[in-house]
């Protein structure tokens, strides 16, 4: 498997079903250098830089897995497929809406250590063919000495092809986070810039990050029901919900994917009732 070739061995890939134009404002919010790039019809990946588990401790899937958590949410009904690898594994992650998040792991050699019904379930929630992309994702889960972690999360985006996606050359899951950036740039990606929310982690040296929401002015505002109105007020609601604990406990276990995840469902939650209080006056 290629990422097991190098001291940066670790990298992920976002699979946004959604266009660039919908993924970019809570892309932004995440405060993290990503590359945006559109990857076939009503789909976008984003390439991350890696910084956070090259240099923070966290392990890459805790991380992604904070990040399409947060990235799903806000944008109700367009899931988010996370592929993550690092020298003794590899796996995908898929946040939709408010459901618990799905995932399946292999080990290095391409061993499944997942669960065959956790497979089915990411098959149902990305409204894949019941039959015919139900019986391409099973032999993923069963052993082939032939098939390393690498070929499982390319057997992962062959199927996901079925759905429309089609990744831009170059960008393979399994290659290194340098690789795929200079492939990203090679095809035209765009650099998402950090703005909207800004996320004080935890840290050893510094206990009790604080969190504080920058609304900016952007030609493409946030993604989901426009403030104003029942839907704007439930979705902001459960947006606090769902975010005040998930910040709480992201930054106890000093972990900054959840983190992000529970700063970003806070600054959405806010924002939507405040911008529907004055209407509801």
């Amino acid at each position: 498997m290629n990422a097991t070739s190098g001291p940066h061995s670790a990298g992920a890939l976002l699979l946004c079903r959604a266009e660039p134009p919908a993924v970019r404002p809570a892309a932004r919010l995440l405060r993290e250098q990503l590359l945006l790039a559109p990857a076939g019809a009503e789909w976008s990946v984003l390439v991350p830089e890696g910084k956070p588990w090259a240099h923070g401790g966290e392990s890459v899937e805790q991380v992604v897995t904070g990040w399409a958590t947060a990235l799903a949410v806000p944008a109700a009904g367009r899931p988010v497929v996370a592929l993550w690898w690092d020298r003794a594994r590899a796996g995908l992650t898929l946040a939709a809406g408010f459901r618990r998040t799905v995932g399946y792991t292999w080990l290095a050699n391409g061993t499944p250590v997942g669960e065959d019904e956790a497979m089915r379930t990411f098959a149902d929630r990305l409204a894949l063919d019941p039959v015919l992309d139900v019986q391409a994702l099973e032999p993923l889960t069963a052993p082939d000495p032939d098939a390393d972690a690498h070929a499982r999360l390319v057997g992962v985006v062959a199927v996901l092809s079925r759905a429309g996606l089609a990744l831009p050359t170059g960008i393979v899951p399994g290659e290194s986070a340098d690789r795929l950036r200079t492939a990203a740039f090679a095809q035209g990606a765009e650099e998402v810039e950090g703005t909207g929310v800004l996320v004080a982690l935890t840290k050893p040296k510094a206990r009790g990050g604080a969190v504080r929401a920058e609304p900016a002015a952007r030609e493409d505002g946030p993604p989901g029901p426009r403030p104003g109105g029942v839907d704007a007020r439930v979705l902001g609601g459960a947006q606090l919900l769902v975010g005040v604990p998930l910040l709480v406990w992201g930054a106890g276990r000093r972990s900054g994917g959840w983190t992000a995840a529970g700063a970003l469902l806070v600054a959405h939650g806010a924002l939507g009732l405040a911008h529907d209080r004055p209407r509801g006056r």
